[in-house]
């Protein structure tokens, strides 16, 4: 699948920024949630590796995700949950151990069966989208990385991937909430990187959202407010997905406040 590929490729982008980094470095706060970057490598080895014995086996991904799920049955945060997974796993040691598991990741889903339908957390799925959660969850997170070394990141087409998984959330973002589902689906027009241009759904001049593609998935992924961006939105039901686009599972998530995420300089 290309879309092992291309996680590869955000570990790569991820793993160059981090790498020259030292133990204590590790420590510095992220602007999400308090996060530290020691935090967010660790969610990310966490969930490589579930989505590496859910790829093995619904036995191997059950055996795997059991204590994680009962301590988040209990209340604890996502990066409460993964402390005794861990086990004092940080640092240098921690970010070798994920770049080196992320490739084991890559090489599996690159000879799967992209319709392998997968256990999660939540619904199944497919292999396919498996590995593009993947991609989407370590640029997301890989983004509040980028933005507190002040360094901005080199983006690629690859991000389509992403763009196109927001679109397919249109609906779930506005579900989660237990709210109705408008129709139609807005026109979407994204900018790519590369500058070409991409679209999803009917022509709709009064129901649009348009803009660069990387500025969509910034919103979708809720790594900045849509606010603090240069999307454009026209239309009720465009201005109010880009105020709740969620295209990762899990509970109603609300967006950063507009200026609380942004490139330390």
């Amino acid at each position: 699948m290309q879309q092992a590929e291309d996680y590869r490729a955000e570990v790569q982008a991820l793993a160059d920024l981090v790498d020259p980094l030292g133990d204590a470095d590790f420590d510095i706060r992220t602007q999400f949630r308090d996060w530290t970057i020691n935090d967010v490598i660790g969610h990310l080895y966490m969930f490589d590796v579930a989505a590496l014995k859910t790829l093995q086996g619904e036995r191997e991904f059950a055996a795997f995700f059991a204590p994680i799920q009962a301590q988040l049955a209990k209340g604890a945060s996502l990066r409460d949950a993964q402390i005794p997974w861990l086990d004092g796993l940080a640092g240098r040691a921690l970010f070798e151990r994920w770049r080196e598991n992320a490739q084991a990741v890559a090489d599996a889903y690159a000879k799967a069966d992209p319709k392998q339908r997968v256990k999660w957390a939540g619904p199944d799925m497919s292999a396919l989208s498996s590995i593009t959660a993947r991609q989407m969850e370590t640029w997301a997170h890989g983004q509040e990385v980028f933005d507190i070394l002040g360094e901005e990141r080199i983006e690629t087409d690859r991000i389509r991937n992403i763009a196109h998984l927001g679109v397919a959330t249109f609906g779930w973002s506005f579900a989660n909430r237990g709210l109705d589902i408008p129709e139609p689906a807005p026109h979407v027009v994204l900018t790519s990187p590369s500058g070409a241009t991409w679209e999803w759904n009917d022509p709709q001049p009064d129901n649009r959202v348009q803009g660069s593609a990387v500025d969509f998935a910034r919103v979708v992924t809720q790594v900045r407010n849509v606010a603090d961006t240069a999307l454009e939105t026209f239309g009720n039901t465009a201005e109010r997905w880009m105020k709740i686009a969620q295209c990762f599972a899990g509970p109603p998530a609300d967006p950063p406040e507009p200026g609380q995420r942004h490139l330390v300089c």
